[in-house]
């Protein structure tokens, strides 16, 4: 559990503070990695998280089988027992399958769901709107929206947000389109619905997000330093600005695991390659994507050496 207060801005709202999308432990495509699981859920209980968020993009839910979403959803909702928030990603190219994965993380304790557009055929603003209007009155809990444009070549326009805002389980918005300025524009929605979760997923802005009212982020950076995460957001909140500023620097110097590889999967590759040099998790991707090799795992962890200790664990 963590140790921190919401903030005043945050009393209203249900989802608050560092909610890490947390990777997937694997030992194969089709395998979870059960001790591995277990032991980077205890790392983030530990680390003063303040949710879970599986089976998103970082935790490569579009290459996992329905089978092994299952299970792994029951696996974190079990270990977590409600000490926290757990939201699971649901996004499914297919409706039924969305309903479907809705119903088996409200069957194994979840508290909300997240929700994206679907991929592969980008949608305009009336079919992403229709869309949500149609599904989310089926589904079995809250809903926080997911704005990925990045892979889902779909924006939450604001237009469409100002009609969505009314529907009353939709209870927030993660927003990872990596514009601040876009997601300034988020803040409105405070008037209109005051309950309503604002979440910023790109780390590096996660200072900048709560100093224009956001609520928190959805940081992949946590799964490795969720300490650092939830003190950087602390400080933040309570207006220490030599805490917040030396935080920031330490997230900022964690940036550069992400440019290790070649690759659109560098980032999980670099997460899990991080948890694996740490100990807490295997290293091994869903297919087709393929682990770091030697070279790029030194570089991991060269960036991990760069970190002072006293600040990030």
């Amino acid at each position: 559990m963590t140790d921190s207060s919401p903030t005043s801005s945050s009393d209203q709202v249900a989802y608050h503070g560092i909610i890490p999308p947390m990777v997937t432990p694997l030992k194969d495509y089709d395998t979870i990695d059960e001790a591995g699981c277990e032991r980077l859920v205890t790392h983030q209980l530990e680390g003063g998280v303040h949710g879970l968020f599986i089976l998103g993009t970082t935790g490569e839910a579009p290459s996992l089988s329905y089978r092994l979403r299952e299970k792994f959803i029951h696996q974190v909702c079990k270990q977590v027992n409600k000490q926290i928030p757990v939201l699971v990603g649901i996004t499914d190219p297919a409706f039924v399958e969305t309903l479907r994965l809705a119903e088996m993380a409200a069957e194994a304790g979840a508290d909300a769901v997240v929700l994206s557009m679907p991929y592969y055929f980008p949608a305009g603003q009336t079919e992403l709107t229709q869309y949500i209007e149609r599904i989310v009155p089926r589904l079995p809990l809250p809903v926080m929206l997911y704005n990925m444009p990045s892979l889902t070549k779909v924006w939450f326009k604001i237009e469409s947000l100002k009609r969505l805002v009314e529907m009353p389980q939709i209870v927030g918005i993660k927003d990872s389109g990596d514009d601040i300025d876009y997601f300034a524009q988020l803040m409105q929605f405070k008037k209109t619905r005051p309950d309503w979760s604002i979440l910023i997923g790109p780390e590096h802005l996660l200072v900048e997000s709560i100093a224009l009212g956001g609520h928190g982020g959805v940081n992949g950076g946590a799964n490795l330093f969720p300490k650092l995460f939830s003190r950087a957001y602390q400080a933040a909140v309570d207006g220490d600005a030599a805490l917040t500023n030396a935080y920031q620097k330490e997230i900022e110097k964690l940036q550069a695991i992400y440019e290790i590889g070649k690759y659109a999967s560098r980032r999980i590759k670099a997460l899990k390659s991080g948890l694996s040099l740490g100990g807490i998790c295997e290293d091994g991707l869903a297919e087709p994507f393929n682990a770091f090799h030697q070279p790029e795992r030194e570089k991991v962890q060269e960036v991990i050496n760069t970190l002072d200790r006293k600040l990030v664990l």
